[in-house]
């Protein structure tokens, strides 16, 4: 194998080693510890929000993100479609709309056929915590009818409020500090998180 091939190759390999955990071939089956780690729900979910990946609105302040990924079983390399996948999240001011009929900086959507879901929203701001703030994070419940459901948040790589958090300090949850990257040449970020559902018992 040429050089260029070999790098290629090794990096891709270490990226699904180290993104996707340990995958196994047992019984000509995928077998994996890949599964998302589960975070703590919060006082703020509201069940119910509307249906749609557009979070952003007139007036809304904040970098706005794409907000991608797709949906796995626990085999860790098959899609899942018909996933749903629910966020919710405070604004810029660390205000979580916990009444309105609008339900602001929440949303759901499913995953399509190539466990593919996506939102438009913003980096949320931070809020304190008793004396401490917490982290910048979104919170995400996803559900499928062959899963165990997920409850869980992810952070953002850098943010100086993740080593005194005990959640977002939390080993489990390494995986799910993120990059934010940068999208395409206009400047638009994009935060990539991929799911990995556990098997119903």
């Amino acid at each position: 194998m040429e050089r260029k091939k070999f790098l290629i190759a090794a990096s891709l390999a270490a990226f699904s080693v180290s993104t996707f955990g340990r995958v196994k071939i047992s019984n000509n089956e995928f077998k994996g510890d890949c599964a998302t780690t589960n975070d703590i729900l919060g006082p703020f979910y509201r069940p119910d929000a509307p249906t749609r990946r557009d979070l952003t609105y007139e007036g809304l302040t904040g970098s706005v993100i794409e907000l991608q990924g797709r949906v796995f079983k626990s085999d860790c390399v098959t899609p899942l479609p018909n996933a749903l996948v629910e966020i919710w999240h405070c604004n810029t001011k660390g205000e979580y709309d916990n009444k309105s009929k609008n339900f602001y900086q929440r949303g759901k959507w499913f995953s399509k056929e190539d466990g593919a879901y996506t939102f438009k929203t913003i980096l949320p701001g931070k809020y304190l915590n008793g004396i401490l703030y917490r982290p910048a994070h979104i919170h995400f419940r996803v559900t499928e009818k062959n899963s165990q459901e997920l409850i869980s948040q992810i952070y953002f790589q850098g943010d100086p409020h993740i080593s005194k958090d005990p959640w977002a300090s939390n080993k489990n949850a390494e995986l799910r500090t993120l990059p934010i990257t940068l999208k395409d040449v206009k400047g638009n970020l994009a935060v990539n998180f991929d799911i990995f559902l556990k098997d119903k018992q």
